[in-house]
């Protein structure tokens, strides 16, 4: 069978560097987020985790936005307790929600958690899910990463609780990466699909190639390939 490249225009932003990459998707994005508050009065915005993403926090943060007028949720959560140097929250806090930023609204799915992964997927999902009942839907901003192996948000090949993640009509569902540690939470395809402005930064040879190939509809296994094929145009940062 011949590849089926997916629908989904992209929209190209290359840069020279990592910092030049984060300074421009800083700017975009918080264009993005002042043009919702001037319609709806508020604006959502959310964001990856890991360390990829400290560069643009770092230049988000300095942007003119009401920020008091914004809501920040996670895409994705690692399963662990608060003060964990994997925990995308504290991430958030550290590098995001200082200075000028600091008046924004952080949903925090995992806060009245303090040991979450004993609890089990389902009670966290249940958990997330009640604290982000609060956020305007859809989504107006989201900030997406991937991965070498192909993975966006906490959507890992071949791992359980893939097949809700991308087939569930909710907002949260859990994933256990078979290759990665943590239990997972993230943001389902649903939730990513119907936000108004979606955004996928990478940088690096391998991760070029990977998107590549997905988009040229050779590798339909890949997760980030079930996103481009839901969505009908995605905003692509690129840095070699």
């Amino acid at each position: 069978m011949s590849p089926v490249a997916p629908a989904c225009t992209c929209d190209m932003h290359r840069f020279t560097s990592p910092e030049t990459l984060a300074a421009g998707l800083a700017r975009e994005v918080a264009t993005e987020l002042v043009a919702a508050i001037q319609v709806r009065g508020t604006a959502s915005l959310a964001v990856s985790g890991g360390r990829s993403p400290i560069a643009f926090f770092n230049q988000l943060r300095q942007q003119t936005i009401p920020w008091s007028q914004v809501v920040v949720v996670l895409v994705d959560e690692r399963c662990v307790p608060a003060g964990h140097a994997d925990r995308n929250a504290d991430l958030v806090r550290q590098h995001l929600l200082q200075g000028a930023a600091q008046p924004a609204t952080f949903i925090d799915w995992l806060q009245d958690a303090d040991a979450p992964e004993p609890l089990g997927p389902e009670a966290l999902v249940k958990l997330a899910s009640k604290r982000l009942s609060s956020v305007p839907w859809p989504l107006d901003v989201a900030v997406l990463g991937m991965g070498e192996d192909g993975h966006t948000a906490s959507w890992f090949a071949n791992s359980p609780g893939l097949h809700e993640a991308l087939h569930s009509s909710g907002p949260l569902a859990w994933v256990r990466p078979v290759h990665a540690p943590h239990l997972r939470l993230t943001l389902t395809r649903q939730a990513l699909q119907s936000c108004r402005h979606l955004h996928l930064s990478i940088a690096g040879t391998a991760k070029h190639q990977v998107l590549a190939q997905a988009l040229s509809g050779n590798a339909c296994h890949l997760p980030i390939h079930a996103l481009l094929d839901s969505i009908t145009a995605l905003q692509v940062w690129t840095a070699h």
